[in-house]
């Protein structure tokens, strides 16, 4: 074993790589803005060499960083009224904290909700008059909180539950208030309750039907218009998520009529005057956006490149502003007003290879896989299988530092939309309970199994990595099938799912017994034949691990289990522990772990014959 302390060659003399390039390159979100003060905005930038919140005032042009943490800051809200931005303050990547406040336009940091103690955030929404705020809780005594805070009186518990719930919207009004819930029992798939602000019920929606119908509902937001009660909701009725409108005071429901116009996934947003919708259709991989007319009920397309928009939102001039990147070129925040919304200054991101899509047929059905060849090699290539986290996630024709920088070492990624993954139906995205992660890894195996006979892999050099659930996935498969993997690379993984269980965060706790059918004491066979460390005995490849030593999803002590079974039997591995949670906001720890990655691959994987 050697164990890592994080210390990095000196940077060579000469031009920086690319692959470096892209992570140091200033990167930008898509501009937050305030409802009732649209030229102010609320971004987030690397700009300074850590992710962290930063003020834009459109009128004069002034760009203000925000906040200055040492692990960075990424969850911020800025209030209607546009006078305060609102950030989540935690202990090292923990996501255990506070939100505090801050003036637009600068000054000293405040406690936003003087009463709440710390917890996991679940949700927030903060009210036109700048004084009041509904405040979503998680913590492991007390379950799911919702709370009304109000400046100079003590917070009012408007909601608790075991189970998980959340904050959905305020109404534009302030007298509604929608919660996501899943007391039920079923972490996947929420119900909907409105409430008062005194916490009383206005109007329930669950397509649950009691945990019996997997039927899901969430919050896309109340109409931006005073005294309209009608909600913007997501369904999965028609087997894949569509937008309807909900009128909370008289029950009634409109749906859009979109089935039959566009295939996949779609959600929405309100235009800001309440007439139209702004709605993003996710399919295959790629997403686009389109303008929904409510009173003639017109689908209008809003132009953009093929590739992913990964964040859009429609301003009050009617333009409409959106975050864009594919494979090959980086991310731009665009308009339709033909200009680049946000170009920051100073490096700019090198581009990759475009990706090629290619369909397998598994136990399950046909697999989506992301293609990238490296140029200037000839196949069968080294390969990664870079296995994306979630699991309720996907990969897409979007820009990705990581792959980029495999790319550029010879490397050909391969990345897999298995079962689990969101994008492909509702179906496709709740396959995997009982059987979690034996599911997933039939069809990567069965994507692996072309890659290897179509001569576009090389059988002796297959990396399997991911980070996350594609860490979990990683550790899982070196197990279950150990034949397969020349070696494995796994970034912030469940390795020992019950010792995970007991000590990651209450909400991951409710998607665990969602997924498995209980607690570790109640079926204890499905975690067993789940959990990495069952099979550990069996990994021959060798394997790296990295992972946050405050990390409250994949916890640390149920890493250091795995790490110990694998010196017991002195299997050769390396493990990499920072100080962070659920991976790191600073570009140069980002910079690290993936050269330790590489270095690690080009020691372990043999020359081609």
């Amino acid at each position: 074993m050697t164990e890592s302390n994080g210390s990095t060659p000196q940077e060579q003399s000469g031009s920086m790589p690319d692959w470096e390039k892209r992570f140091r390159a200033p990167r930008v979100s898509l501009p937050d803005w305030a409802e009732d003060a649209p030229h102010r905005s609320l971004f987030v930038s690397n700009a300074t060499g850590t992710y962290e919140l930063y003020a834009w005032d459109r009128t004069t042009g002034e760009q203000r960083q925000v906040t200055h943490r040492a692990n960075g800051t990424t969850d911020g809200v800025l209030s209607p009224d546009g006078e305060w931005i609102w950030w989540f303050d935690d202990k090292d990547g923990d996501e255990f904290g506070v939100w505090r406040r801050q003036p637009f336009h600068g000054g000293p940091d405040e406690e936003a909700t003087p009463g709440l103690d710390p917890s996991y955030p679940a949700g927030l929404a903060i009210g036109r008059d700048g004084a009041t705020a509904i405040v979503g809780r998680s913590t492991d005594e007390d379950g799911s909180t919702i709370h009304l805070a109000r400046r100079g009186v003590a917070p009012f518990e408007i909601y608790r539950h075991r189970e998980s719930a959340g904050v959905g919207d305020l109404s534009h009004d302030g007298t509604l208030i929608a919660i996501e819930h899943t007391e039920h029992g079923d972490a996947m798939h929420s119900a909907l309750r409105v409430v008062r602000p005194d916490g009383t019920t206005v109007a329930e929606l669950d397509d649950t039907k009691g945990g019996t119908v997997e039927l899901g509902l969430e919050v896309m937001g109340f109409a931006p218009v005073d005294g309209d009660t009608r909600l913007l909701i997501g369904h999965q009725r028609g087997g894949r998520w569509e937008p309807l409108v909900w009128d909370v005071s008289t029950g009634e429901e409109t749906d859009l009529g979109l089935a039959d116009q566009l295939e996949g996934d779609l959600s929405a947003e309100w235009y800001p005057d309440g007439s139209a919708l702004l709605v993003a259709h996710s399919f295959e991989a790629r997403s686009e956006l389109w303008r929904y007319d409510l009173a003639t009920r017109r689908l209008e397309r809003v132009e953009t490149p093929r590739g992913t928009v990964s964040g859009a939102t429609a301003r009050p001039d009617g333009s409409v502003e959106f975050l864009w990147s594919s494979a090959a070129e980086p991310p731009v925040v665009r308009s339709t007003t033909g200009k680049v919304v946000l170009d920051p200054p100073g490096l700019k991101c090198p581009g990759s290879v475009p990706v090629e899509d290619v369909w397998v047929e598994s136990p399950g059905g046909r697999v989506h896989a992301l293609v990238q060849r490296p140029v200037g090699v000839s196949g069968p290539y080294p390969t990664v299988f870079d296995i994306h986290g979630g699991p309720t996630w996907h990969d897409s024709d979007a820009f990705a530092a990581g792959p980029a920088a495999w790319l550029d070492h010879g490397y050909a990624v391969i990345r897999i939309n298995y079962r689990g993954s969101t994008g492909y139906g509702r179906a496709w995205t709740d396959a995997l309970k009982h059987r979690v992660g034996l599911i997933e890894l039939e069809d990567i195996e069965a994507v692996r199994e072309w890659a290897v006979s179509s001569g576009f892999a090389d059988p002796d050099r297959l990396i399997l990595t991911g980070g996350s659930w594609g860490g979990y996935l990683t550790l899982l498969g070196l197990g279950t099938q150990p034949d397969a993997w020349t070696l494995g690379i796994a970034a912030v993984p469940v390795a020992d799912y019950v010792t995970a269980y007991h000590d990651e965060m209450e909400a991951l706790k409710a998607m665990d017994r969602t997924l498995l059918g209980g607690t570790p004491e109640e079926v204890p066979e499905r975690f067993e034949a789940s959990s990495p460390l069952t099979y550990v005995d069996a990994v021959k490849s060798p394997v790296y691990i990295s992972a946050g030593v405050n990390d409250p999803r994949c916890p640390i002590r149920q890493i250091d289990n795995y790490v110990d079974r694998l010196a017991g039997r002195g299997a050769v591995h390396e493990v990499y522990r920072y100080d962070a949670g659920h991976g790191s906001l600073v570009v140069d720890e980002r910079i690290k772990q993936l050269r330790l990655e590489l270095d690690f691959a080009a020691r372990h994987l043999a020359p081609r014959h």
